[in-house]
This record gives structure tokens, C-alpha cells and sequence, in this order.
């Protein structure tokens, strides 16, 4: 599932279960904790059944949030067989109960969309519980417990007396009337939440997206059920990137950073983003770095977090062989002096406009993911000897390269136009290596040259340049830029 961190339209994070049903069972497993006591209610019940040959009742009462929904959709989750099926509020019980088939397994029917009184007329109450007890006595229903949800005491009660009229034991279980869900504990919400955000939106933590440990304790302890707490951390998320989208002025930013080195670090870049958009984690660019930025960085990770964010930033590598293409087929005279007085080729290569739009930058500026990395042959011989040259001439005038990729982009139509060197444009001043216009927006890059690099390196520069643009804008106190 994509996420553009730039519309907070993007962020899932549902309070409903609703919001989570096309999430797909592996997501629903790193997300949804199971309720025991509620569980073991169930297991009592089904055992029930299948020795009185019949099926039942129950009245799920627990307050709106409390995930009764998402309990009873994943029981299969957690009960081997166990199949939930639903009766939507618009549909009519005693109608829709006629059209059911029997079932293999054993079976939950939710009566969803019912779970206040004043919803249902006392008629229809009544009409309901004769067909529920007519249809978990037929041979249909045999295997098959229903479930009325309810919220509210009134309805609770009501549902309770009418069904003990007409159904007694036989219909509720010879147990307490009504089953009270109290949904997960408390001291689970902050795994849940985490866990959610991460499985609906890229592998992204609460720290990346600006809510601490603390923040997220602080939150969790004015919550009453795990409903409200998913929205109050929603509503965090959004405040968040709209406090940061505030201070952008009139250009909405987007930061990547492109890692060229000549042992081409692919795993190294992979390691510290998430996705397969590429998005920059920064728990793990804090985490692989010891540099001075890190411990200056630490003081505000939330606010980085956000800023990482909103910024759309991304990590990406672009491997040696395009680079050599690049430049030999767009370099502008100047960079061509350069390479020819180091003895390098500079005959045009027909390849370097496939190869750019192959590249991991070419693919996500094309609005594709980049899937599974490839783990080639390291270079080597003549390409590793040419790009060294081209390390060195970066180390020196990386304008004139960041010049040949920015017409080799434009050539390849991922860009409309670019230029070098453009300033951030606020007090202090920093500058963008690539500013690239396209139809969806300006497009900052900044270009890691490196003859060869590491993990720890590239962290430092990726947090460098975040540290540089949230000082730009005002997040992040000033201090002099270092580590680029």
C-alpha cells in the first residue's frame, strides 16, 4: 500500500474496524491482539453447541471503541475454522436470517449497525429474537452463533428479556445473559497503535511520524477504549505535519537523497529506508550513525521525525554504470574537459536515457515502487577505474554532474526542467545539489558522490541535510552545517 507522507489524506490510521477490513490477514496479524476472556466466553459457547446439536445467542455489550467489531471479524484469526459472516444494519434480521446456508465450520453472524436502541422499534426487536431463535434451532443455524452487539444499557436489557421470553437457557446459554467486552488492556494500546501505523503505512513508527514515547503514554492514559486512542493519535499525526507544512512557506518540499559511491552501497540505502517507496526511517538512520549529528539530532527526534515526514524524504542508490553513461551522453562541455583530461572516454552512450529511467531514482519519480532490490555483481575493472575518475572530478565540481543527471531526467521526461545549486531561500541559506519541476510538484535532491561509503556514512548525510532543512524553516535552532 503506497503513502505519500505530503497529503494527510494518505495516513491510515483507522479507529474502526471497517477501516481495516481490505488490510489483508497478514496485516491484521502484526496488528490485532486477542481478547481472551472474550475468547474464552466463545470457546465455552461453541463447545455448547456442539453437544446440544443447536446453535445460540449472545449479546456482546462493551462501549463504542472498545473494537468489538474487529474481535468478532478476526475470531478466525485466533480460533482454527471459525468463520465470521455479517447481516448489515440496512438489511432486515428476519429476511436476511431466511437466505442463509448452512455452514461447514463453525460460524459467527453479526448482527452489525444495531447497536443502540433507539435504532430499532420494539416490534422489530421482537420480530428479530422469534427468527434468531427459530434459526438456531433449524438444522441451518446448527452450528452457528449469533452475535447482537450493543452499546447501550437500554437496548442491552431489552434484548436480554426478550430473549429469555421466548428462548429461555436454549437460546442464551445457561451463563450470564449478556457477555460485557471490555476490548484489549489498556497498557496495549501504544504496541497496537504502533503496530497499526507500521502495517497500513510504509513500516512507519510513531517517531518517525512526530509522537514520543511519552506523548504516546500521555495519550494512551486519555483514552477509554482503543477506538478513541487510534484517533487520538490520528489527530496528533495530522497536527503534526500541518504544524510543519505551516512553516514551508509557499514551496511544499520534497527531500530525496541519492547515494553514488563506487561500491555501490545498494544494501546499505536499503537497510536504512522502509517500503518500497523508499522512504528514509529515521530510527534506523539515528541508530546507524555514532556521529555529532545524531547527539544533536536526539534532542528533538519527533520534530525530525515529522519533518521526514512531511518532506516526503526518501533514500535511493543510483548504481556506477548508469553514472558512467550519464555523463559521457549528457555532460555539458564543461564536465567533458574534465573527464578528457583525465583520460576518460566521453563518446555519446545511446544506453544512459534507459538506464536513468531504470534507475531506483528514475522509478520512483515515474510513480513506481522499486520492489525487490537486485543483489549484482559488484563493479568492477574499467567501469570502477571510470567512475573513480568521476569521484574525484565530484569532489572538485559535483555541479557539472549533478548537471548531466538533471538533462538526462529531463531528456527521459521525469522532469520538466531543473537546475543546480537553488537555495532554500530562508535565513540560514542552504542549497539544493538538484531542484527539479515536474507536474506534481518542485522536487529537492540531494547527491551523496563518494568513491566508496558506508552505512554509517550515508546516515550522517541523510540527517545532516533533514538537520540543514528543518533549521531552514525554523524547527530546529541554527548551527553550522557539517558531515556533507
Amino acid at each position: 500500500m503506497g503513502f505519500s507522507p505530503q497529503n494527510s489524506d494518505d495516513l491510515h490510521v483507522p479507529d474502526r474496524f471497517e477501516g481495516l477490513r481490505d488490510a489483508g490477514a497478514g496485516a491484521l496479524m502484526s496488528i490485532i491482539v486477542p481478547v481472551t476472556e472474550t475468547l474464552a466466553v466463545f470457546d465455552d459457547r461453541f463447545l455448547d453447541m456442539r453437544a446440544a446439536r443447536r446453535g445460540s445467542f449472545v449479546i456482546l455489550r462493551g462501549k463504542t471503541g472498545a473494537g468489538k467489531s474487529t474481535f468478532l471479524d478476526t475470531i478466525g484469526l485466533f480460533r482454527t475454522g471459525v468463520v465470521t459472516e455479517r447481516i448489515p444494519g440496512s438489511d432486515d434480521i428476519v429476511e436476511a436470517l431466511s437466505k442463509v446456508h448452512a455452514s461447514s465450520s463453525p460460524r459467527v453472524i453479526v448482527l452489525e449497525g444495531r447497536e443502540a436502541l433507539r435504532e430499532i422499534s420494539s416490534s422489530a426487536l421482537e420480530a428479530a429474537i422469534h427468527a434468531i431463535n427459530s434459526f438456531v434451532r433449524s438444522p441451518v443455524g446448527q452450528d452457528t452463533l449469533i452475535v447482537w452487539p450493543t452499546n447501550t444499557d437500554d437496548l442491552t436489557e431489552s434484548l436480554s428479556v426478550i430473549a429469555h421470553k421466548l428462548g429461555g437457557e436454549s437460546l442464551l446459554g445457561v451463563e450470564e445473559p449478556v457477555t460485557h467486552f471490555y476490548g484489549p488492556s489498556k497498557q496495549n494500546f501504544v504496541s497496537i497503535a504502533e503496530r497499526t501505523v507500521a502495517a497500513l503505512n510504509e513500516g512507519a513508527s510513531l517517531a518517525a511520524l512526530g509522537i514520543s514515547a511519552e506523548r504516546a503514554d500521555e495519550l494512551a492514559n486519555q483514552a477509554s477504549t482503543i477506538g478513541l486512542y487510534l484517533a487520538l493519535v490520528r489527530k496528533d499525526l495530522i497536527k503534526n505535519g500541518a504544524r510543519v507544512r505551516k512553516l514551508l512557506a509557499e514551496e511544499q518540499y520534497k527531500l530525496w537523497t541519492v547515494v553514488i559511491a563506487g561500491n555501490d552501497p545498494e544494501g546499505d540505502v536499503a537497510a536504512l529506508t522502509r517500503g518500497g517507496y523508499a522512504y528514509a526511517d529515521i530510527d534506523r538512520l539515528m541508530t546507524a550513525t555514532g556521529a555529532n549529528i545524531v547527539s544533536e539530532l536526539k534532542k528533538s527526534p519527533d520534530t525530525l521525525g515529522i519533518l521526514g515526514t512531511v518532506l516526503d524524504a526518501k533514500i535511493l542508490n543510483i548504481d556506477i554504470v548508469t553514472i558512467n553513461a550519464v555523463a559521457r551522453h549528457y555532460g555539458d562541455p564543461q564536465l567533458h574537459s574534465l573527464m578528457s583530461a583525465r583520460g576518460m572516454s566521453i563518446s555519446s552512450d545511446k544506453t544512459a536515457k534507459d538506464r536513468i529511467a531504470g534507475s531506483e531514482l528514475g522509478s520512483i519519480m515515474a510513480g513506481n515502487t522499486l520492489g525487490t532490490r537486485k543483489r549484482g555483481s559488484k563493479p568492477r575493472g574499467n567501469t570502477l577505474s571510470a567512475f573513480s575518475n568521476i569521484a574525484n572530478i565530484a569532489r572538485l565540481n559535483d555541479g557539472a554532474l549533478n548537471r548531466a543527471i538533471g538533462s538526462a531526467l529531463v531528456d527521459a521526461e521525469l522532469a520538466l526542467s531543473y537546475t543546480t545549486e537553488k537555495s532554500i531561500g530562508t535565513a540560514p541559506k542552504f542549497f539544493s545539489d538538484l531542484y527539479l519541476t515536474r507536474d506534481t510538484g518542485p522536487l529537492r535532491v540531494e547527491i551523496m558522490w563518494r568513491e566508496t561509503t558506508s552505512r554509517a556514512e550515508i546516515a550522517n548525510y541523510v540527517l545532516t541535510k533533514l538537520g540543514n532543512y528543518a533549521r531552514a524553516i525554523g524547527l530546529l535552532g541554527s548551527a553550522p552545517e557539517s558531515g556533507t
